[in-house]
């Protein structure tokens, strides 16, 4: 992007993101259009396994923080996420999202690539994989590329590199510089490459959303998965009064981003976070009709499911995957959508890229 086209750009952005609600239905009719001229009508499903909340991280607004003591600990046996593959399999779900709290020592590499090279010779390419697991070197990234990994979603939160330590100790952990060289790295290895940001936390504007947007084009991302900022009584970040903006304004500023991302960049994949879904019962749906493309049902174990708490009022905890399935199917009909089971979803714009 030129200078000028930034210019123009972070104007519509920013019009976007202030709009009324009469205007901003203007805006998300834009995107729909757009969502449905690049990526088609089809909304995706990523079978979502949450293998583990044990994470080394200590961020000020996550649930399953190191430091919050009162969170009950598990990780999934290998057999219990081959299980859950194969229960999204079963689904014709056809890809899957592996995720869980960051670590990087040898027994959890090498327990993932294990995963991966199981699945590879199960399925031979019948199901995708997104992973979702943190900072990896590029030796471990490459690994796990070879056995089979295709996407990986490592969300930076902010662009904003201030912003950032504002949500994260400023230590070795938890480096801003590394997390922007392993979005590099995951392009160069061949990854489809997704990441996000918070949405309403404190401290932040709408000049930081816009940059934040600004920054998925300028990295040529391929997938997004963002969502609104929803405070964990558990995490330094509860109820601060930085921000004065209620749980709906949150949910409606998440709209809207999703919107003008869509207009920005209309033919990359977009999630319908399922955190919108524990704001507004009907969240995932209306930000496919504001230009997601992307929901991800849970596929993890339910006896596990109530334990992955990044934020509270998660939703879906207590649902089988069919009922899940059933429940989308209807909801999705609703907002006239099809849902392209038995299919990866690639988003077109990967291809281009390349």
């Amino acid at each position: 992007m030129t200078e000028d086209q930034i210019k123009e750009w972070r104007c519509r952005l920013m019009n976007i993101l202030s709009s009324d609600n009469k205007t901003y239905k203007v805006f998300a009719d834009q995107a729909l259009d757009l969502t449905l001229q690049n990526v088609g009508e089809k909304v995706f499903f990523r079978g979502l396994i949450e293998m583990s909340n044990r994470c080394v991280k200590d961020c000020y607004y996550c649930g399953i923080r190191r430091s919050n003591s009162d969170t009950h600990r598990y990780e999934l046996s290998e057999q219990e996420v081959l299980s859950a593959v194969q229960v999204a399999f079963d689904q014709h779900y056809a890809s899957v999202v592996i995720q869980a709290g960051e670590r990087s020592n040898p027994s959890f590499i090498k327990k993932i690539s294990s995963i991966l090279s199981e699945v590879k010779r199960r399925y031979e390419g019948k199901i995708g994989i997104t992973l979702s697991l943190g900072e990896q070197s590029r030796e471990t990234l490459e690994e796990w590329f070879a056995l089979g990994a295709r996407r990986y979603l490592l969300r930076i939160e902010s662009s904003n590199k201030d912003l950032y330590y504002k949500w994260h100790p400023n230590d070795n952990l938890h480096t801003f510089d590394r997390r922007l060289e392993t979005l590099k790295i995951l392009r160069e290895v061949g990854y489809q490459v997704g990441t996000g940001v918070l949405i309403g936390a404190p401290f932040q504007t709408l000049e930081d959303l816009v940059n934040d947007l600004i920054f998925f084009k300028k990295m040529d991302v391929d997938m997004i998965g963002m969502g609104p900022f929803i405070s964990h009584p558990n995490t330094p970040l509860f109820d601060k009064n930085e921000t004065s903006q209620t749980l709906q304004d949150r949910f409606q500023l998440s709209l809207r981003m999703i919107s003008a991302l869509r207009c920005l960049m209309p033919n990359i994949n977009i999630a319908a976070a399922t955190s919108l879904q524990a704001i507004d019962p009907m969240g995932r749906e209306k930000a496919v009709k504001a230009g997601a493309n992307i929901i991800m049902p849970n596929v993890t174990p339910q006896s596990s499911r109530a334990d992955y708490q990044l934020y509270p009022n998660k939703p879906c905890i207590d649902e089988e995957a069919w009922e899940c399935k059933g429940c989308l199917e209807a909801r999705l009909s609703m907002v006239d959508r099809k849902i392209g089971y038995d299919e990866w979803g690639d988003a077109p714009h990967f291809f281009e890229r390349l």
